[in-house]
């Protein structure tokens, strides 16, 4: 490996054993892709006590270094996330090969037979901020579409992410794949992403950032390859005047509160005016005990007066952290217009039992998740049964939504003839 302070040819190298990587993994069958996905899962648990031991180090540092409280979260590692990590593999194991599936078929009239087929991106690009979860979830997704993965971690999680990667790495080896198709960034310069942007001389077909607004912004701006991401998860979730009440008080305070630092985590609420005196109260108080921040709308400081007045910032604002805007809102029509003028197209719930109501939110928000009685805390691969995800995708080409292993292919067209050719 080329010296960590060069980093123009350390990244060079990184793309070029990726790029070899993927070549093997691209015929790899399906058995070996999911022993190597397996036998990762048993490294990372039999590492449990070395991840434990170099993550205390990173969140001891990244608390001196005043890391806010959602932050520290995300980077937290315990026994049972560590466990969770690894059912993620096994459960990435399970599922279907993505690789090869026949998308459609046909016969033209002059008898040549026509697939679209199911193939490998190639080699992709993953940078990420402070969840060391993300290592394993990246780079086995990208593994079981036959991809190679480069890992670029934030600083923050460098120590725990390199333990992970190592034992991801040893599972590859002991299933006879290539132990470059899974390789960590190993310095903490933030030249080295400005390199991945560039696409390593072509070795990388696809970034995918996850992480903060300012990460995502910069990846967008400046990436000479194909992205999927999304900039920020202003999420909401509207409560209509047909709502039963405790449903509403239990969907709102778990879309809000489960983790607050997720981006599927509800930043905004709306509330129909007609159940505003009825409904309002209650889910402020569900809010409240369990320690969020009301920061409301002139109407509802009128209802709620120890609330925080809100600002024209907070209704674009991702909080990822234990606060809330709240404004009142003239039925539907009025959530649908607020949430197209302030929302990020990431991920939005209704709570109502008027099922043409719900039918109307769904069909008429441009958001990749909507969701009908249910918390926004469901914007993720594995509550879809699409196992663990990369990220949310909010642009529309290629993928949207969960970032799974079945948006992680692309497809080529498989001609079989017998002596066709086209006429002059």
């Amino acid at each position: 490996m080329a010296d960590v302070n060069d980093v123009d040819a350390l990244m060079n190298e990184i793309g070029k054993r990726a790029r070899a990587a993927a070549r093997g993994l691209a015929l790899a069958p399906t058995a070996a892709k999911d022993a190597a996905l397996r036998a990762m899962a048993a490294e990372i648990r039999k590492a449990t006590a070395e991840i434990i031991a170099e993550n205390d180090k990173d969140v001891t540092e990244g608390r001196a270094k005043g890391l806010s409280g959602s932050f520290v979260d995300r980077l937290i590692l315990n026994p049972a996330r560590i466990e969770a990590m690894a059912q993620g593999l096994e459960d990435i194991a399970a599922l279907p090969d993505p690789v090869g599936r026949v998308l459609s078929a046909w016969e033209r009239p002059n008898g040549l037979k026509i697939e679209r087929v199911a193939t490998p991106l190639g080699v992709i690009g993953i940078i990420y901020e402070s969840r060391p979860n993300v290592t394993a979830d990246a780079g086995a997704l990208c593994l079981k579409a036959g991809n190679a993965a480069i890992l670029r971690g934030g600083s923050d999680a460098l120590r725990s992410s390199s333990v992970i990667v190592a034992a991801l790495r040893r599972g590859l080896a002991s299933a006879g794949l290539p132990q470059d198709a899974v390789q960590l960034v190993p310095t903490p310069d933030r030249a080295a992403v400005g390199a991945m942007l560039t696409g390593l001389s072509g070795a990388i077909d696809v970034i995918v950032p996850r992480g903060g607004k300012s990460l995502v912004a910069r990846v967008q701006t400046e990436a000479r390859v194909p992205v999927f991401s999304h900039l920020e998860g202003i999420c909401h979730v509207y409560v209509d005047k047909a709502a039963d009440l405790d449903m509403a008080v239990a969907i709102v305070a778990n879309a809000k509160m489960r983790r607050t630092g997720i981006c599927g985590a509800a930043e905004t609420l709306l509330v129909d005016r007609a159940c505003a005196a009825t409904h309002l109260a209650p889910i402020v108080a569900g809010l409240r005990e369990k320690g969020c921040e009301i920061r409301a709308s002139a109407e509802v400081l009128a209802l709620v007066p120890d609330a925080v007045p809100a600002t024209e910032e907070d209704w674009s604002t991702e909080y990822l952290d234990a606060i809330i805007s709240v404004a009142l809102v003239d039925g539907v029509d009025g959530a649908i217009a607020h949430i197209e003028t302030y929302g990020s197209h990431h991920t939005e719930a209704i709570v109502t039992d008027d099922a043409a109501t719900a039918e109307r939110f769904l069909a008429e928000i441009d958001s990749a998740i909507l969701l009908w009685n249910a918390s926004t805390q469901f914007a993720d691969g594995g509550e879809f049964g699409m196992g663990a995800e990369i990220g949310i995708a909010t642009g529309k080409m290629h993928a949207r939504g969960p970032v799974g292993v079945d948006q992680l292919v692309s497809f080529n067209y498989r001609v079989r003839g017998n002596g066709q050719t086209r006429p002059v």
